[in-house]
């Protein structure tokens, strides 16, 4: 699934105003180098942890593992060579997004998280 998220986590870690994320199954993700590393958050609007792993050597954000989803991989899409493909259906904590953005088009709208 490749999805949009407004939470204010990803608002921080993004420096903008949303992350565009893909959600894969976590047994099926496998990355490769030994750069990764991890900085644990707890979310602002949950409550809940979150593994943040991002390479060591450039500083960009990779993945992220949610407490509440443990079998879901939550890939940042700018880290994927071809980002040509992505269409965002689903946004997520989107009573969190900021007012001047407009829905995205044929969305499903979640006003809280993918366990919502």
């Amino acid at each position: 699934m490749t999805l949009v998220c407004h939470c204010e986590d990803c608002q921080r870690q993004t420096g903008s105003s949303f992350s565009i994320l893909v959600g894969v199954p976590r047994a099926a993700l496998q990355v490769d180098g030994d750069t990764l590393a991890t900085y644990v958050t707890v979310g602002a609007d949950t409550g809940e942890e979150r593994r943040r792993q991002f390479c060591s050597k450039c500083g960009s954000p990779v993945v992220t593992l949610l407490a509440e989803q443990p079998g879901l991989a939550v890939i940042k899409a700018g880290t994927l060579n071809n980002r040509s493909w992505l269409s965002p259906t689903l946004e997520i904590w989107c009573d969190s997004a900021q007012p001047w953005l407009a829905p995205i088009e044929n969305s499903t709208r979640l006003a809280s998280g993918l366990s919502a």
